[in-house]
């Protein structure tokens, strides 16, 4: 249950920050989670991964069909997808979910290590 919130607050915060902030602010974002709702680093890592993987997923989504489908084709075919706009959708989720999952992993393992001292 706890991971399900982590996963929850992670997206909604990362989206706030994402408004005003740079792309870098989802493992902010995570970060701040993480550090709030403590948990294994295991599972910290897959909250953020999975908070923001869902959030930019969606929001790919969402640009794509906004423009009609016309911009994602064409980035699709300029890098070496053969024009797979759900593979572009999936490179770019997983890009943001590897930072969210990192600063999610990094404050888990701040919160271990400053236990033991």
């Amino acid at each position: 249950m706890r991971s399900l919130v982590a996963i929850l607050f992670t997206a909604i915060l990362a989206w706030i920050a994402g408004i005003w902030l740079p792309w870098w602010s989802v493992a902010v974002a995570a970060v701040i989670v993480a550090l709030i709702l403590p948990q294994s680093p295991g599972k910290a890592w897959l909250s953020g991964f999975l908070g923001i993987l869902i959030l930019w997923a969606v929001a790919a989504l969402v640009v794509n069909l906004r423009n009609e489908s016309v911009l994602a084709p064409k980035m699709a075919a300029i890098l070496p997808l053969q024009g797979s706009v759900g593979l572009l959708i999936l490179i770019t989720a997983l890009i943001g979910a590897l930072a969210g999952g990192m600063g999610a992993l990094t404050a888990s393992l701040f919160l271990r290590f400053s236990k033991k001292i």
